[in-house]
């Protein structure tokens, strides 16, 4: 196989929309006007329940790690395999199935330096163990102070800061810069419901990037959604 074939298989397979599915089809509903609008695990979980977000996860998890370890088992370089990975997390966050509106990739880039660690053995089980843990906990004790999306900000930015530490190959660092480049950018660009006029463009995307919204408090922000597509809804009936 070429690498453009790969690359464009991984990216297809990305855009395969796992949430949105599993959201229309059990209860019938778009998870893009629903909560935060996003088309991932967290928000489908919100409105299905947990044991419908589980097999989304795991298909979310597969998308970065199947052409990615299939390429390195035609022998790709470790640079084209990150680059094959970077396909599928594009193909997740700008789906061609949903217009180019996705999620935001977490489960998905985890995969890609998952499986890329592992399949190259870029680092002892202990290391890849150790970091698992430490960016787990990052995260899980964000999610109990309510800050879910600053502890995930921060777990991500630190990948391509601890590759560094543990002396990777420069193509994985690179990679994992590339990673992290993208989940800035989805959060930054992601399309919001509700224009909050009384905050400075500075402002709002600091808390985009640090909250995944354009205000603090997330559930304040959901509360604003609603309700701007409860009045969209009114004027239209």
């Amino acid at each position: 196989m070429y690498l453009w074939q790969l690359i464009l298989a991984s990216y297809l397979l990305g855009s395969v929309p796992a949430a949105y599915i599993a959201a229309n089809r059990s209860k019938g509903i778009d998870l893009r006007d629903h909560g935060s609008g996003n088309v991932g695990a967290s928000n489908l979980m919100r409105f299905t329940s947990r044991r419908m977000a589980i097999p989304v996860i795991l298909f979310d998890f597969i998308k970065g790690c199947a052409f990615l370890l299939l390429a390195e088992r035609l022998g790709f370089s470790l640079g084209s395999q990150m680059v094959v990975g970077i396909a599928a997390v594009c193909g997740h966050n700008w789906p061609i199935f949903l217009r180019f509106k996705g999620g935001r990739g977490i489960i998905t880039t985890s995969a890609v330096v998952f499986s890329a660690v592992s399949a190259n053995t870029l680092s002892s089980w202990g290391n890849i163990s150790f970091v698992v843990i430490a960016l787990s906990a990052v995260v899980w004790v964000s999610v109990l102070l309510k800050r879910g999306p600053t502890g995930v900000f921060v777990g991500i930015a630190s990948i391509p800061v601890l590759a560094w530490i543990l002396n990777a190959p420069l193509p994985f660092i690179l990679g994992c810069l590339g990673l992290f480049g993208i989940f800035v950018l989805r959060r930054l660009t992601a399309p919001q419901p509700v224009t909050v006029d009384s905050m400075n463009r500075i402002r709002v995307l600091i808390n985009r990037l640090l909250f995944d919204c354009d205000v603090a408090d997330k559930e304040v922000w959901i509360s604003l959604t609603d309700q701007q597509r409860c009045k969209r809804m009114t004027v239209k009936e």
